[in-house]
């Protein structure tokens, strides 16, 4: 037998090289392979720090029985779902035909030409609770090839119909903005008209029906198990912040973020170093799953962050208003930046690797006492944990879940004077920037020890990625991490406008006939999807250009954002956009020697708005940022200009003077 995972550059693969089992990586061979053979393919998704994943290969694929079924009547193939995402999202998309309880392990059976036609989760090693056994599914699909292939051929075809019409229905479903001419100062004409007719109505139905979503008690949305939901604490925080919404609902908005953040961070769901486990198994937060995510602990640094800002300005009780303005007044923003401060300093304590970069997770189970448990490491005292080994890291480096953690911590750097986070952002965007873009420009999708995986690079990395640079470089004054944030985006609009990767889609789904399923939950539950995070760099691209089609592009992804106010907690990535959208273009410019910015981006400590873009560059940089397409940047002498849709008031020349100016909400 053939080992084919040994080298892989994915952990989760390499996890089951040893396996009794001829695994393929996921790729043409192995369905050429079931070609020739005349045999079904069974494809196993999961990930490394996956603790179902890690018990279905104890019970089953460490099975040398078990392996020799999947020798005689299949060919076997292991991919990890977060190196293929485009690949997993198309295999859960099928199996949602079979079966309402997804998630991973997942298990799809396919025609040799990649139908999918019977598909399920974790199948235990002997039947339980009426849950078959696993090696029961492989003779009963293994019986169906042989003895009902018409129906199997048959089942897969109707399901790959059935993802190329959910994609069809989508693409036509979703109107096309209008585009909105530039007038020659840069700004944008129309720049009013947002996804939505009424947007603070659109706003209060959001936030009610998050409300009748809360649960009260605890905190949190939904039962159990009960997940942080990150982007819907973004979205919230977002409409407290907006200026176009009824300050009643923005204060909602804020007290319903703000009972959710603080139920998590006092509860089992936060381990004593700051880190927040994946999801609770009880609506309390108790009974934490003891995977830790990067992307969850990057968008919920984000979100204490914001909440942080928004308790210290923001519609606390009424009025928006400062403390300076009430004295007296407790500010809450404090212990919510304490929070953010450890969830920064878990990043960079724990997931952060040598070269800068971050890993992609850290598992659930961990060594304890000879015994491989699940939270057994964590359940230990503090000062006991030193005299054990950590769980493991999945080292595998995401290019969109490091964008999201490099956003984030250049966010808290900034508002919460944290400069430690500032240089960490810095040091992974520097990594990104050397090991993730080819020489020909292009993203890789995923890389480990320094070698980079074939997987193509999703539109969420291009996203993620450019957003995380054009704030970090509006922060930093870096004009390098500007430059390829707007490369990275441009990269990502299409001729005709819409939001689109560059790369295109797995090429296997493609031959296979399932690249239409690869988008065919259009749902943003624990990240934001990839047009999402496209969307929101976009907006950025556009507020720093002026240019138009960066704008339309944001616009016809909000635009299904009317029906997804139905079902806020699906769609909360999207709702964001439209909500970034209808507020008026904010924008901050400084323009400074080097040495100048600290103090005018401490005045700006506390200046927050949905999709809102600060910029900082040295006189040199900003001449050359505004010949590139800048039209930020275009005759900006030395000082600080507060700016709306590219109309700037009269620069000021010290942080005091500036720090005056923004003790408004808007310019």
């Amino acid at each position: 037998m053939v080992n084919r995972l040994a080298a892989a550059v994915s952990p989760y693969l390499r996890q089951h090289a040893g396996n009794p089992v001829d695994w393929y990586p996921w790729g043409a061979e192995a369905f050429a392979e079931a070609r020739r053979r005349d045999v079904p393919v069974m494809v196993s998704v999961g990930y490394a720090t996956c603790h179902w994943c890690h018990v279905m290969a104890r019970e089953s694929f460490s099975d040398p029985d078990i392996g020799a079924l999947l020798a005689r009547g299949f060919v076997a193939v292991k991919v990890d779902r977060e190196e293929h995402p485009d690949v997993d999202a198309s295999l859960l998309a099928a199996a949602s035909a079979f079966t309402p309880d997804l998630g991973w392990p997942l298990t799809v059976f396919t025609t040799p030409d990649g139908a999918p036609f019977y598909a399920g989760t974790y199948w235990p090693p002997v039947p339980v609770a009426g849950r078959p056994a696993f090696r029961d599914v492989l003779d009963a699909v293994a019986q169906a090839w042989e003895q009902r292939r018409d129906q199997a051929v048959e089942t897969g075809e109707a399901i790959r119909a059935a993802l190329r019409d959910a994609a069809a229905g989508r693409r036509t479903g979703v109107p096309r903005a209008a585009a909105t001419a530039v007038d020659g100062s840069g700004a944008s004409a129309g720049a009013d008209a947002g996804p939505v007719a009424d947007p603070a109505e659109h706003a209060r139905r959001v936030v009610e029906r998050l409300e009748a979503a809360e649960d009260r008690v605890h905190g949190g949305f939904g039962g159990a198990p009960r997940f942080p939901v990150a982007p819907t604490l973004e979205l919230l925080l977002d409409v407290a912040a907006s200026s176009v919404v009824d300050p009643e609902v923005a204060r909602r908005a804020l007290v319903l973020a703000g009972r959710t953040v603080d139920a998590m961070a006092a509860s089992p769901l936060r381990d004593v170093d700051g880190g927040f486990f994946r999801y609770a198994t009880r609506p309390d937060w108790s009974e934490p799953h003891y995977e830790r995510m990067l992307y969850d602990n990057a968008q919920l640094l984000s979100a204490a962050t914001t909440l942080a800002v928004l308790r210290r300005t923001g519609p606390v009780d009424g009025p928006l208003r400062t403390p300076a303005e009430a004295p007296g007044t407790p500010d809450p923003g404090e212990d919510t930046a304490e929070v953010a401060g450890d969830v920064g300093r878990f990043l960079l304590r724990v997931l952060r690797l040598a070269d800068g970069a971050f890993a992609s997770a850290q598992d659930s189970e961990s060594v304890v006492d000879g015994e491989r448990v699940e939270g057994g490491y964590y359940l230990l005292p503090p000062g006991e944990r030193a005299h054990h080994e950590p769980p493991p890291l999945d080292t595998k480096v995401l290019t969109g879940w490091n964008g999201l953690a490099i956003e984030a911590l250049a966010r808290a750097g900034h508002h919460l004077a944290l400069p430690d986070l500032t240089d960490a952002a810095r040091a992974a965007a520097d990594r990104l920037l050397a090991t993730h873009v080819r020489a020909d420009g292009s993203l890789v999708r995923a890389s480990e020890g320094g070698v980079a995986s074939d997987a193509v690079a999703t539109l969420e990395d291009h996203g993620a990625l450019a957003t995380a640079l054009l704030v970090l470089g509006g922060l930093t004054g870096d004009a390098r991490y500007v430059r390829e944030g707007l490369r990275v985006v441009d990269a990502t609009v299409g001729p005709g406008g819409d939001l689109t990767p560059p790369q295109g889609t797995d090429p296997v789904l493609t031959d296979l006939g399932l690249a239409a399923g690869a988008a065919a939950d259009p749902s943003e539950g624990a990240v934001p999807s990839g047009t999402t995070a496209a969307a929101r760099a976009a907006l950025l691209a556009h507020l720093a250009t002026g240019e138009p089609r960066y704008r339309d592009a944001a616009l016809a992804h909000a635009a299904a954002s009317a029906a997804a106010s139905e079902h806020p907690l699906g769609a909360a990535g999207v709702l964001r956009v439209a909500v970034g959208l209808a507020e008026p273009p904010h924008q901050l410019v400084v323009v400074a020697d080097a040495d100048r910015h600290a103090g005018f981006l401490a005045a700006a400590r506390d200046w927050y708005h949905p999709g809102a873009l600060l910029l900082a560059a040295t006189p040199d940089d900003a001449a050359t940022l505004a010949a590139d397409g800048v039209a930020l940047l275009a005759d900006r002498g030395p000082g600080a200009y507060l700016c709306a849709d590219f109309v700037c008031r009269l620069p000021v020349h010290d942080p005091a003077a500036l720090r005056d100016q923004l003790g408004a909400r808007t310019p």
